[in-house]
């Protein structure tokens, strides 16, 4: 008995030692490279694609990248960012070459938004979006608005600060969070006269889901309808004092989500960030004045043909 005692305890001692050292090299290395294999890509640009890449830059990208000091993509410290992720920071992707994007090529930030990784090979941590499921129209219409002569974009060199990853970090980009690969088929824009297909679209590739499903370290981001929780919400992200804010359950139960909201209630929630009889909603919740009632109109419509759960949120309000 004894002996079979030692036996277990050598065996458990062995697990807590290659646990530790494993623990040890990763929080001594940085998150890990990977190799760079650029398409053979360049934008279009259009009346049509620079309207359309505002519209999604501003909805997409501005609350992380816009800086209100110098009214451009500078970036700046997400003070929201969960802590157990570090210390975050988005970095300036204006058309400046030193501390900008000014220097990368349209294949390169392609390769980013699609796949994850950097010009250099480093993979952009979990807490920048990705766009694996986005319409190549849409993609290409983001990356001719950094191109522009846009205010917000114009080089600015404002420097930006590396992010401080936690050992937390450093561990999912070892594990479940990994590079995406590049599309091998064509992406095409969901048929705008089907309002459920359109609906779907936008609320996967707008992150909607990201926030309003269970957590953001189990979220599937290449398949989001298998999240756990998908639009149940319960998820914790921070405002800019740190306090949390829970999400709320989007899916059509009628008693703990959104089954017994109209179309209209919606639409005006999302739009201007206000429901009737309540307090407006708060960040990290923005408004999208940026979407046509079209299009908050068919998230709705989405979202009334997803599974209902029950899931009660307490609305968080400071």
């Amino acid at each position: 008995m004894k002996k079979a005692l030692n036996i277990v305890g050598l065996i458990f001692g062995s697990i807590i030692a290659l646990v530790a050292a494993a623990l040890l090299f990763i929080g001594a290395n940085d998150v890990p490279s990977y190799e760079v294999n650029l398409p053979d890509y360049k934008h279009e640009s259009s009346p049509e694609a620079l309207a359309r890449g505002e519209k999604l830059t501003m909805m997409l990208c501005a609350g992380c990248h816009m800086n209100n000091k110098t009214g451009k993509l500078t970036g700046k410290r997400m003070a929201d960012a969960p802590p157990e992720f570090g210390e975050i920071y988005a970095p300036n992707i204006t058309q400046d070459n030193t501390h900008g994007i000014g220097e990368w090529t349209d294949a390169e930030l392609l390769y980013l938004l699609r796949t994850g990784i950097k010009r250099d090979g480093r993979y952009a941590p979990p807490y920048m979006a990705k766009l694996p499921n986005m319409a190549d129209e849409d993609v290409n219409a983001l990356i001719a608005y950094l191109r522009s002569e846009a205010h917000s974009v114009s080089a600015d060199s404002t420097p930006d600060k590396p992010c401080e990853p936690s050992l937390l970090t450093k561990a999912l980009c070892r594990g479940p969070f990994k590079p995406f690969d590049l599309p091998e088929e064509k992406i095409d824009m969901p048929d705008a006269k089907n309002e459920v297909a359109l609906g779907k679209y936008l609320a996967i590739n707008l992150d909607c889901f990201s926030c309003h499903s269970a957590d953001f370290k189990t979220n599937n981001f290449l398949e989001p309808e298998k999240s756990p929780g998908y639009f149940a919400g319960g998820n914790m992200p921070l405002n800019t004092e740190g306090e949390v804010m829970y999400t709320s359950n989007l899916t059509p139960h009628r008693e703990t989500g959104i089954g017994q909201w109209t179309k209209e209630q919606f639409v005006h929630a999302v739009k201007y960030g206000k429901v009737e009889g309540e307090p407006v909603l708060q960040y990290p919740m923005m408004p999208y004045p940026q979407l046509s009632d079209e299009e908050a109109g068919a998230i709705y419509e989405y979202l009334m043909t997803i599974p209902a759960i029950d899931n009660k949120v307490e609305r968080s309000v400071y």
